[in-house]
């Protein structure tokens, strides 16, 4: 007798990066996450031990673009695994105050992260009330949830191919996580020969490092140039399509995403070249004035990868995002098709948003 057919997870045929245990991932009693600040020279994963560490790890850009999110459901399931022998009462406070510390890691995502947070305590309070382990019941959620989320981000990958041309040259900024992997597999699969371009996105060197790895690894053409250079590229290449994720996207178009994107989206407007964000609009974020940035030390826009650039005395500046102005964006690229940054409300009034559906 056959046994039941196993379920194809999400992150099927996509890049080393983008599958769920390469993120983040729990497993008897500690959190692994694999440390995106010198990947690909080196694969190594921090480990920890609490769920303050992964929050730590989070802070400190051990996972970027959304890493953090999949990193925060691992140390929810984590923060169970710490209180499993304590009253049901305190498993509950414990969990609660590991929501918190966990979703307010990092100030710009704070409304998102709670989102993660809070669907993880729905899965512990089911666990509870059914006697069943509540660190397993944690995992399982995250999983669902990932499948949940990729699902989604493959639609969206379906409408943004629909704007590349065949050979299309398409420019990216930062690294937009699980859109990056589907939108090339939904290419893959349409057999679109794309050439991609990956601004380097310092300080941290994310297009560098984490976007041209995925496209590279998932057989697409590839080039990193500096992020001084996109307005050269855009007129002597021929650039198609300018694209990212975003951060957060405002109700009223604004979009935040990786510092440079606002001045990537300026040249794309002036060379007449479509600029296409894909994500979920923000109900957290009516509009600009919702939206706090994270400034981080700058002392790190002085060096490069470790090694130091600047003369001792001069001052670091490093807002870690910018704001894009609708005026500036074609199209909002959703799983429901492609808003224009004027009419997102009407998403929101046509949308099925689970707690853990809107990142990316």
């Amino acid at each position: 007798m056959s046994g039941p057919v196993a379920t194809e997870r999400a992150d099927h045929d996509l890049a080393f990066l983008l599958r769920y245990e390469n993120v983040a991932w729990y497993e008897n009693g500690t959190v692994r996450i694999l440390d995106r600040r010198i990947y690909p020279a080196k694969v190594e994963f921090v480990i920890c031990h609490s769920h303050r560490e992964v929050a730590q790890a989070i802070a400190d850009m051990v996972t970027q673009s959304c890493g953090p999110f999949t990193a925060a459901a691992a140390g929810m399931a984590l923060a169970a695994w710490e209180c499993r022998n304590r009253g049901t009462a305190e498993q509950r406070a414990y969990l609660r105050d590991a929501a918190y510390t966990i979703s307010h890691a990092r100030p710009t995502t704070v409304a998102r992260m709670e989102r993660i947070t809070g669907g993880c305590l729905v899965a512990a309070e089911q666990a509870l009330a059914a006697g069943a382990r509540v660190d397993q019941a944690i995992v399982a959620h995250m999983i669902a949830s990932n499948d949940r989320r990729y699902g989604k981000v493959a639609k969206m990958a379906a409408f943004l191919v629909d704007m590349f041309p065949d050979d299309g040259k398409i420019l990216t900024q930062c690294f937009g996580e699980t859109i990056v992997g589907m939108m090339l597999r939904e290419a893959r699969t349409r057999g679109k020969r794309l050439k991609l371009y990956c601004p380097e996105t310092r300080p941290y060197f994310q297009g560098a490092r984490l976007t041209a790895t995925v496209c590279r690894e998932m057989g697409f053409e590839t080039t990193v140039i500096t992020d001084n250079m996109p307005a050269y590229v855009m007129e002597r290449e021929g650039i198609d399509v300018f694209t990212c994720a975003a951060d957060a996207i405002c109700l009223d178009g604004h979009v935040v995403n990786k510092i440079g994107t606002f001045q990537i989206a300026i040249a794309a407007k002036y060379m007449g070249i479509p600029f296409f964000v894909s994500g979920i609009p923000d109900e957290s974020h009516p509009n600009r004035a919702a939206v706090h940035i994270e400034s981080r030390d700058p002392d790190f826009v002085l060096q490069a990868m470790g090694v130091r650039t600047a003369a001792p005395g001069v001052r670091g500046y490093y807002p870690s995002f910018d704001i894009t102005p609708p005026a500036l964006i074609s199209g909002v690229v959703t799983d429901l098709g492609i808003y224009s940054p004027y009419d997102l409300p009407r998403y929101l009034d046509s949308a099925d948003i689970g707690p853990y559906e809107m990142v990316i």
